[in-house]
């Protein structure tokens, strides 16, 4: 077996030094174009792989972006992941994501693995509060930032949407529908988001005169389709006159499980029971009924989480943390529409 191709034996097929191969590799733009250009036709001749891990033990960190989310298969992460994907590539830079499944367990074994690779820095949903592992690695030398989240103490950047105004802006557009008996399904309730939801969906009942009370609260154990699922089968079963004319679902997996179960149970949507769902991703309008949904700046929110990013590591002593927080809006569709809204000619979604 032949040896490695090295930066050495570029230099020497070049005709240049070592010193000047490792700025084409590193700082292109401090080189000449003819030099450049030699340099590239050398390593491809002979097929020079340049050894990243040394790279970074010479640099000191990665190439490499660590983006920690709560779950890959929601279409919330994966469209946010983009948008932070986006924004690294136009500047060199690789995402590596980590699925941690709601799991503190799993997240904490994420984190330890990107700090031992060096990254550049680390984006992260985190499953609760940020606590002390987050600031740990701070103090070590590993920026962090949180994404769909916001900082407690203000001592890292944060990217997030107010979720308490989303819960708002979801119950009262039942409210105002004319519906009495709403539930609100979600969980678990350890989430920040699904708090925060669940705080806005009380707003809007206190606001409009009434009790907290008056919410009925189906729990998930997950964020996913099987836990709408699930609510579905509870909510069946229940007595008619006790059953919610309508729900809020904590996001648009839980919603879209929710109404499968509801054209399962043949209850119908939205003459026997509205739902509004969260995120908006892109099956929620392309669903059966269309899903009415409180709409998130998904990929917005990658791209800011990774500017931030990505000031906070060029400007060293000179950056100052900041929590950036979007506001969401309600998408109404078919899935929460009264008879008389439905037989109006169709126009624009607000």
């Amino acid at each position: 077996m032949s040896s490695p191709v090295s930066i050495r034996d570029v230099a020497a097929r070049a005709g240049v030094s070592v010193g000047t191969v490792s700025n084409v590799l590193n700082r292109p733009e401090i080189v000449a174009k003819v030099t450049r250009d030699n340099v590239h036709a050398a390593i491809d001749a002979l097929g020079f792989v340049r050894n990243e891990p040394a790279r970074q033990l010479r640099a000191g960190r990665s190439r490499i972006i660590g983006l920690v989310v709560l779950d890959v298969a929601n279409p919330f992460f994966t469209d946010m992941a983009r948008g932070v994907e986006d924004e690294a590539s136009a500047s060199g830079l690789s995402v590596m994501l980590c699925n941690s499944d709601e799991q503190p367990d799993r997240e904490s074994r994420y984190l330890d693995l990107l700090e031992e690779q060096r990254v550049h820095g680390i984006l992260i949903t985190p499953f609760g509060e940020p606590g002390d592992r987050v600031a740990g690695l701070q103090r070590r030398g590993t920026p962090v930032i949180l994404v769909d989240a916001q900082s407690p103490l203000g001592s890292q950047c944060s990217v997030s949407v107010d979720d308490v105004v989303g819960g708002e802006l979801a119950v009262a557009h039942l409210i105002e529908a004319g519906h009495d008996k709403i539930a609100f399904i979600g969980g678990p309730a350890s989430l920040r988001q699904v708090a925060d939801r669940y705080e806005g969906a009380v707003r809007a009942l206190t606001r409009a005169g009434r009790s907290a009370t008056d919410l009925m609260v189906l729990d998930t154990p997950a964020l996913n389709v099987a836990g709408g699922q699930r609510a579905g089968v509870q909510l069946a079963t229940m007595p008619g006159p006790a059953r919610p004319t309508a729900v809020f679902c904590a996001n648009d997996l839980v919603a879209l499980g929710f109404l499968q179960e509801m054209t399962r149970q043949r209850i119908h949507v939205p003459d026997d029971i509205a739902i509004v769902g969260y995120d908006d991703i892109e099956f929620a309008a392309a669903a059966a009924v269309p899903l009415s949904s409180v709409r998130q700046p998904r990929q917005e929110l990658g791209r800011t989480a990774a500017q931030l990013l990505l000031d906070e590591t060029s400007r060293l002593g000179r950056h100052k943390h900041r929590q950036v927080v979007f506001q969401p809006e309600l998408v109404v569709r078919r899935s929460s529409q009264s008879a008389s809204e439905r037989a109006q000619p169709v126009g624009a979604e607000r």
